[in-house]
């Protein structure tokens, strides 16, 4: 996707050789006329699968979750908490997952209400690193009896692996954008 290579390149910055910093367009302030083009993209790279709901986790995969369910025309964009609130009282799915950017673990939860059996899900998350949250998601999506169709990032950090993770777990994974390597201050693509 050229336009969110481009805004990579010009408004990213790398923070030493594993860190992107996006806050300017993507995960702290929107863009949104960017989000709109990466739903779209991702909505046209998953075209043909029947989608329920648009799965996350809170907070950086949201926006990236509701511009794709605009996009598919679902009606449903569904985000895991990372903490259980008051409001969450009845039984839930969860699943831990480590953010190797934050170093912490969170336990993801999803009200049970909201994932139905036989559901099909599609992932999505604005980062894809190691994948541990993916994982996470996919493995609440199991709970319910939900299928996953895919996993759908809008930045890929190939050098983390977490794209071969799940595709050895038989997942489907399209990124928008996948970064090789960061290399003293330059994001290298590939």
């Amino acid at each position: 996707m050229e336009s969110l290579k481009n805004k990579l390149t010009e408004e990213g910055r790398a923070i030493g050789s594993a860190i992107l910093k996006v806050s300017d367009f993507l995960n702290h302030q929107i863009d949104v006329q960017l989000m709109k083009e990466i739903g779209r993209e991702l909505a046209d790279r998953f075209k043909g699968e029947k989608i329920d709901k648009v799965l996350t986790a809170e907070s950086g995969g949201i926006a990236v979750a509701l511009a794709t369910a605009e996009a598919i025309v679902c009606s449903k964009a569904l985000f895991a908490k990372k903490t259980v609130p008051n409001t969450m009282t009845g039984e839930r799915y969860s699943a831990e997952a480590r953010s190797f950017t934050k170093g912490t673990v969170s336990n993801l939860c999803v009200d049970k209400e909201l994932l139905k059996e036989g559901e099909r899900i599609l992932i999505v998350d604005d980062f894809l690193a190691h994948g541990q949250a993916a994982l996470a998601l996919a493995d609440i999506a199991a709970q319910a009896g939900c299928q996953v169709v895919g996993v759908g990032a809008v930045i890929e950090k190939a050098y983390q692996g977490g794209a071969e993770r799940l595709r050895e777990k038989g997942f489907r994974v399209e990124s928008l954008s996948r970064i090789k390597s960061i290399d003293d201050g330059n994001v290298i693509f590939g």
